[in-house]
């Protein structure tokens, strides 16, 4: 066998093992698609439409970025994942943080096996402790965090939720004031960024009225890899796009981008986050309007994808999932 021949035969071998390069995030990619796991909101009890586990749907070779809904506490910390839960137990000193060992395992899978990219949502809707009184604490609760979802600290006795699993990184779902979210956001960066080791992401989930009013501030005090905008539940969502027209009204997606350009990172990307499903939000929007939508917002140098809420919506919408993946080809 010649030398160019083995290397040929060995690039192929490690291409059988290891998941595609583009399985996870791409910052070069307008592909990606993100989809939030862990809520149920489409509510089904049982039957085909109940959420099923997270590995279930790191099979599906088209979504590529799973954040996980939620860590819906943080000083103190709590964790919901709705029926996901039903298979987790609870700390002794901290009765509402979950101990989740098939959630564990099914992120290993997500990794490894197929490449996603696996971020815990912090915040959501039923967040409501505000945030933190000074810098100090709020940094302490960024390390807090850490410990508790980054790399296992060694020597450490801190409860963790999915226990040796290591997310790729953390989620700013903050839909009400924070106080010192900044300070938060810029510790955990810093964590992030000196570890070492592998890439971890730090994302945010605002609204599109510009600015946001719960995550405005952290997004222009800290360098965020990439952002899932919600173009859905207000006024300026991709429900009020106008097909054909050049100049938006409502539709704000180059106010986004704008802003991603002149941020503490210029290459952080803006995922296009709209409902999956009727019932997933107000402003539903697909077919013709859905698909022009995209590709006026793919010529923005921002553009990375469409973010959906949520996982179990998506799959009671059947071709959906399919629409969004040639509307962004």
């Amino acid at each position: 066998m010649s030398s160019s021949f083995r290397s040929l035969a060995s690039a192929a071998s490690l291409l059988a093992v290891v998941p595609s390069a583009l399985a996870g995030f791409s910052a070069a990619s307008h592909k990606n698609i993100a989809v939030y796991w862990g809520q149920n909101s489409f509510g089904q009890g049982s039957g085909p439409n109940i959420q099923q586990n997270l590995a279930h749907y790191c099979e599906n070779t088209d979504v590529t970025i799973i954040p996980l809904a939620f860590m819906n506490g943080i000083s103190p910390p709590i964790t919901n994942f709705a029926s996901a839960g039903d298979k987790c137990s609870t700390f002794p000193d901290n009765p509402n943080l979950l101990q989740c060992p098939e959630i564990e395992q099914d992120i290993k899978t997500c990794q490894t096996k197929h490449g996603k990219t696996i971020v815990l949502s912090l915040g959501g809707a039923t967040y409501t402790q505000g945030g933190w009184s000074s810098t100090s604490e709020a940094e302490k609760a960024a390390q807090s965090v850490w410990d508790m979802f980054g790399p296992v600290p060694s020597g450490s006795k801190v409860d963790r939720p999915f226990g040796s699993a290591v997310v790729d990184g953390f989620d700013f779902d903050f839909e009400s004031t924070t106080n010192n979210l900044p300070s938060f956001g810029a510790k955990l960066r810093n964590l992030m960024d000196s570890a070492g080791g592998k890439k971890f992401y730090l994302t945010a989930a605002p609204q599109c009225v510009f600015p946001d009013a719960a995550v405005g501030s952290v997004l222009d005090a800290v360098a965020f890899d990439f952002v899932m905008i919600q173009f859905y539940n207000n006024w300026c969502g991709v429900s009020n796009f106008q097909p054909g027209s050049a100049a938006q009204n409502a539709f704000n997606f180059d106010v986004w981008d704008k802003w991603a350009r002149g941020s503490k990172n210029p290459e952080v990307k803006a995922l296009l986050g709209i409902p999956a499903n009727t019932g997933a939000g107000a402003g539903y929007t697909d077919g013709e309007k859905l698909k022009a939508a995209i590709a006026y917002s793919k010529k923005f140098s921002s553009f990375g994808g469409v973010m959906m809420w949520d996982m179990s919506q998506l799959y009671a919408n059947s071709g959906f999932l399919e629409q969004i993946v040639a509307d962004l080809a």
